[in-house]
């Protein structure tokens, strides 16, 4: 893709120019650059959950951006998640990459070591003393900052309360595991006549769920070590144990029928009145109210909670969300930094704050503790929990070295004999680079 900037326009000039006239807090630069005199064109890749969920996020941004740029072509895109990875690579390849890119959190690590993306300034952005670390870790490589944290996200309990209240008197979940899992026996056995009914749908091959487990019990997927490598270790025995409970879980409460279906339509289970308790992100109470994929009658019965853990503790969450990122070829880096500076200003991310999405900061997410419709993943994403920031973890989930772990458990092979065969694989796989 052909693009131009004023030639007299030096790239530490435009740095200078970005920085000081962003929408955001940074200082102001000394060096005066009309931004309304700059041509060239700036591309953005965003996923369509931008274009579905805050539409109005991505005007007002995009508005801000044209005032200050009138004559900068500002080309944007919506992108799907099963194929936004295919999408981007061919366009890398073919030197077509887009100026600004949305990477999910656990994508971001492949297109830092392959050296696709650029080092950005983090003191140049909104909020960067104070965003959610777990989010800005998985920009963060040797010290130095390669994408920009945009919103975070985590799993909570999202149950139907009526039912809850028809079978054990009370319409609210249990905080503790133990007294969970009294109320969910109450529950499966007042709707015995429904055929398939999980008072706990846990998927089996659902990993995130199962690595909250092995996190709730100390354990962990891989560590780093002394030597300077990475190895797994869900073989040591507190991820066994972790994965073990997890596993008694799925076999004791799903009554699916097939084990070996992952979570991708568990909010339709919830939403269709087959489940009562689900392990899902909040927005997947959204699929359980919606015509076809729910139930609308339900929206008054769904309640999302904190999904109560092991030892009298909440679950530990995996941290989601997206970060945006500027390609290492761009040829309008300094403008397109500005474009990202506007979309994660405090101004923008309190537009997602203000529709109940966890913004990439603590400060605004702050407010959100106390919302009952955000309190459970807002509490639970300054302690979640993330895949390792490895080299090689994008070949360890491409190859579903997790998911084939875990359906071989519930195939018959041992949690023991399941995790020494995955920690072999990841051995294999996760210090070279993906």
């Amino acid at each position: 893709m052909k693009r131009q900037v004023l030639a007299t326009l030096s790239t530490a000039a435009l740095l200078a120019t970005a920085a000081g006239c962003s929408s955001g807090g940074s200082s102001p630069s000394s060096t005066s650059v009309d931004t309304k005199s700059m041509t060239g064109t700036v591309t953005v890749w965003l996923m369509d959950d931008a274009q579905k969920s805050w539409p109005e996020l991505v005007q007002q941004v995009n508005d801000q951006f044209a005032a200050k740029y009138p004559k900068v072509e500002l080309k944007l895109s919506y992108h799907q998640w099963p194929t936004k990875i295919a999408e981007l690579d061919a366009a890398l390849a073919a030197g077509q990459g887009p100026d600004v890119v949305e990477l999910g959190n656990t994508e971001t690590m492949k297109y830092i070591l392959n050296g696709s993306l650029a080092a950005v300034d983090r003191s140049s952005f909104d909020n960067s003393d104070n965003w959610i670390k777990g989010l800005a870790d998985t920009c963060t490589y040797q010290d130095k900052l390669y994408c920009v944290p945009y919103y975070a996200g985590a799993r909570v309990g999202v149950y139907n309360s009526k039912m809850f209240q028809e079978a054990t008197g009370s319409a609210d979940l249990p905080q503790t595991e133990d007294e969970l899992l009294t109320q969910l026996d109450k529950v499966q056995t007042k709707n015995k006549s429904t055929a398939g009914f999980s008072s706990l749908y846990l998927p089996g091959p659902y990993w995130y769920a199962a690595m909250s487990y092995v996190t709730a019990y100390g354990g962990s997927i891989a560590k780093f070590d002394a030597s300077g490598t990475w190895h797994g270790t869900l073989h040591d025995s507190k991820s066994q144990q972790g994965l073990q409970h997890f596993a008694d879980l799925v076999k004791k409460y799903n009554k699916s029928g097939d084990l070996k279906v992952n979570e991708a339509k568990q909010a339709g289970v919830l939403g269709h009145e087959k489940a009562a308790l689900i392990y899902a992100n909040g927005w997947e109470l959204g699929d359980a109210i919606a015509p076809i994929t729910g139930t609308p009658a339900l929206k008054d019965s769904l309640k999302i909670v904190t999904m109560p853990g092991p030892a009298g503790k909440p679950l530990p969450s995996f941290i989601g969300g997206s970060d945006l990122a500027i390609t290492k070829k761009s040829q309008s880096a300094a403008i397109a930094a500005d474009w990202v500076r506007m979309f994660t200003s405090t101004k923008s991310e309190q537009v997602l704050a203000d529709k109940d999405t966890l913004p990439n900061n603590l400060t605004q997410l702050a407010p959100l503790k106390n919302k009952p419709a955000t309190a459970a993943a807002a509490n639970a994403v300054q302690d979640a929990w993330f895949t390792p920031l490895a080299p090689g973890w994008g070949a360890i989930e491409k190859q579903n070295v997790l998911v084939n772990m875990l359906n071989s458990i519930f195939s018959g092979k041992s949690v023991e004999e399941a995790t020494k065969d995955a920690d072999a694989q990841i051995d294999q796989l996760i210090n070279n680079p993906s």
